[in-house]
């Protein structure tokens, strides 16, 4: 049985890393795998992978730390399956109701294929595959035009309708968590952690909305001008959407994380008999909050995002 390769990238120099990477996952066949070994958590390279070779490698961590870091990367065989969990819904948001329901997630971590989830979460892929095809039977809505929208105004409105969501609940939420744990706190522990990590999120997304808005946004609404008026843009400004993108992605993949150990901790928002009213308002706030953060969080991901890098590299220059 051939030896599986292993990249020990802490002997590589800083500059070299990533092009090394690069060059070992190059150079495999369709269905062949390297394993890295790092000391830290290397998911920049995950998005950096995914931004320049797409949905064409499988990602599986070995080992996740605290010292030792190994992941496989495996370039996906040509029969494989590329639409990911996330694109799926992007083409058709009546199926985020069916991966929903199974507790798939389709927008922070929405980058995985319906084979891999299935597999990593011990899901019926048949039985998947055809709630899919029959929710594409179902009424369509208004969902459907988002794919159509300008970059620059659906930036806009995911402003106007999800930041503004953020912002206006943000600070009720955490003063009702903290309410709730000092009350309760006692006879249910699990409270206190999850106001801790309600507050952590809270800081972390304004502060990833105020990038957003800051940098990332005027970016994209300056490609949607371009594009508008028929220019290219020049050639000093290739890339400049690529890389707060990753970060962005990155920033959604933890906030995704932290509610999942909310819902672990609050056993999918369940009230215990001794639930007060503002423990009851808090989970359906919670839970409500959750809700806007998929939505939200699928319209980046899924929709603006691979739009906004299409049409920077749409608008690029033609080389001579």
């Amino acid at each position: 049985m051939e030896t599986e390769t292993v990249l020990d990238v802490t002997v590589i120099e800083p500059r070299l890393k990533h092009p090394t990477i690069f060059q070992n996952f190059d150079s495999l066949l369709p269905g062949e795998s390297f394993v890295i070994h790092n000391d830290h958590d290397p998911k920049p390279l995950y998005y950096q992978l995914l931004a320049e070779r797409g949905q064409t490698f499988n990602w599986d961590y070995l080992e996740q730390g605290p010292v030792i870091w190994h992941v496989r990367i495996a370039k996906k065989a040509e029969e494989e399956d590329t639409d990911t969990v996330g694109e799926l819904v992007a083409k058709d948001y009546r199926k985020a109701q069916v991966f929903k329901k199974y507790g798939i997630d389709f927008c922070c971590g929405g980058r995985k294929t319906v084979s891999e989830v299935c597999a990593k979460k011990g899901i019926n892929q048949s039985q998947l595959e055809n709630e899919l095809a029959v929710a594409e039977q179902g009424s369509t809505d208004s969902e459907h035009d988002f794919q159509k929208w300008d970059i620059g105004f659906l930036s806009d409105y995911i402003i106007n309708t999800h930041h503004q969501y953020v912002k206006d609940n943000t600070t009720f939420i955490n003063e009702l968590a903290q309410k709730v744990a000092g009350v309760h706190g006692a006879n249910h522990p699990e409270l206190v952690r999850v106001a801790e990590i309600f507050e952590l999120l809270g800081s972390n997304l304004t502060l990833h909305m105020m990038k957003e808005e800051k940098i990332l946004f005027p970016r994209i609404k300056e490609l949607a001008h371009y594009k508008k008026i028929g220019a290219t843009i020049p050639t000093d400004d290739l890339g400049l959407v690529s890389t707060p993108i990753q970060v962005m992605e990155s920033e959604h993949e933890q906030a995704g994380e932290d509610f999942e150990e909310i819902k672990a901790l609050t056993l999918n928002y369940k009230l215990p008999a001794d639930a007060c009213r503002s423990y009851t308002i808090l989970f359906k706030k919670l839970e409500e909050y959750e809700n806007d953060l998929h939505r939200h969080v699928h319209l980046e991901n899924n929709i603006l995002f691979p739009k906004a890098i299409q049409t920077e590299k749409e608008l690029a220059p033609i080389s001579s």
